[in-house]
């Protein structure tokens, strides 16, 4: 792995590895955290803008079938922290990748007859997510944990906003975060000419300062338990804690917790609920590590009569763990569960590049190179010491079927 950084101050990390494919993704550290009021959603919105048209390619259906005619992928998404954009083609195409995705990035048309349309779609992908309660259970609990950090809004901002988002937002914003300085391009694959890289970021603007600030997010005072009801078959709930960003050491532990609890059909949480009980179909342990902050959750789908009981065996299970109830045995299976799904999704070109943009937003792109070293640290003191410290006062966030 090699990384470069460029006078302009954008990241260059090239993973070079014998594969068929290649992945080359933009990562720039922008998200919804960075949106003020009245603006909530522009950074989602200028995700779907740049796929729109640039002054090379001057409609959307240009761009996605000079990459789909070749059986490639040409993809998106928007999270709280960071835009990534991303094309995965056989390496044989790994130029005209380069062009497209330097194109899309650095010479964005954002017609307003484009933003017009598009917000369009947006707003009825926010109707999607509002009426998909596996979606709509992360809004609510994001918005019920959070005090102070801008986690709490969601993603796609508001509908208020996105309907008023106009053409000068999207520039202001988009001159404000998409900055070289503010940028990781990460590749991944059997990439020959990567120092090729460079030059085709000449255009990119100037590096300008970023405007960084850090929240401090008051701890949880008491215990938080918000509803909502809609018109469903089952009830969907997410209970967890705060906790750290993937900076701090606690993560790793953390991480080991998750599998211990959460891993596939064999952890704690999947065994109490379902496999002895059957009290739900999908159940989940999620711990979310971002630059700036962090939560654990567990989340399932029931009956609106089986959530005072699934709780208490949640809460039975987070006990057992504080109180050090936990053999070497399992400790070694649930890192064992990590060192498999850490290799097994680095494997792929699009993971591991995604990987490696997450790692350097994070601090530094061989965090990751060192991660399962961290993971095979963590001992049986560890675990029982963080759930003590961490899980303390929880959030629940219920959606209850009328």
């Amino acid at each position: 792995m090699k990384k470069m950084i460029l006078k302009n101050g954008l990241k260059i990390i090239v993973d070079k590895r014998k594969t068929d494919t290649v992945t080359i993704q933009a990562t720039v550290q922008t998200g919804s955290n960075n949106e003020s009021k009245g603006i909530r959603g522009i950074s989602h919105f200028i995700e779907h803008m740049v796929f729109e048209g640039t002054k090379k390619r001057k409609e959307a259906n240009i761009i996605s079938n000079e990459i789909e005619s070749l059986g490639g992928e040409i993809n998106a998404y928007t999270s709280n922290e960071r835009t990534c954009f991303y094309i995965k083609v056989p390496k044989k195409h790994f130029l005209k990748a380069l062009d497209i995705i330097s194109d899309i990035l650095t010479n964005p048309l954002f017609k307003k007859k484009h933003i017009d349309k598009e917000r369009k779609v947006i707003l009825k992908e926010i109707n999607m997510v509002n009426d998909e309660p596996r979606f709509y259970q992360w809004i609510l609990f994001q918005k019920a944990i959070f005090q102070k950090q801008p986690a709490k809004y969601p993603v796609y901002g508001f509908r208020e906003d996105v309907k008023k988002i106009d053409r000068d937002s999207i520039l202001d914003y988009y001159n404000a975060w998409y900055v070289p300085n503010n940028t990781i391009i990460s590749v991944s694959g059997d990439v020959k000419n990567a120092h090729i890289i460079r030059d085709y970021f000449i255009d990119f603007s100037k590096k300008r300062e970023i405007d960084s600030h850090e929240i401090r997010e008051p701890e949880l005072e008491k215990n938080i338990i918000v509803k909502e009801r809609k018109s469903i078959l089952n009830s969907y709930l997410v209970f967890g804690y705060k906790t750290v960003p993937r900076i701090h050491k606690d993560s790793y532990v953390l991480d080991v917790i998750k599998s211990i609890l959460g891993r596939g059909q064999s952890g704690r949480i999947f065994e109490e609920i379902r496999g002895k009980r059957g009290l739900a179909y999908e159940v989940g342990v999620h711990h979310e590590t971002n630059v700036k902050y962090g939560f654990f959750a567990i989340y399932l789908n029931t009956y609106k009569k089986n959530i005072e009981f699934v709780k208490k065996l949640i809460l039975k299970e987070i006990l057992k763990l504080k109180k050090g109830n936990l053999k070497s045995t399992e400790l070694k299976e649930a890192k064992g569960y990590l060192e498999g799904q850490y290799i097994l999704e680095n494997e792929d070109t699009h993971d591991r590049a995604d990987s490696l943009g997450f790692w350097e937003s994070v601090k530094d792109s061989n965090l990751g190179e060192n991660y399962l070293k961290e993971i095979k640290k963590v001992n049986l003191k560890d675990i029982p010491k963080a759930a003590n410290k961490y899980f303390r006062n929880y959030c629940l966030a219920v959606i209850e079927q009328e």
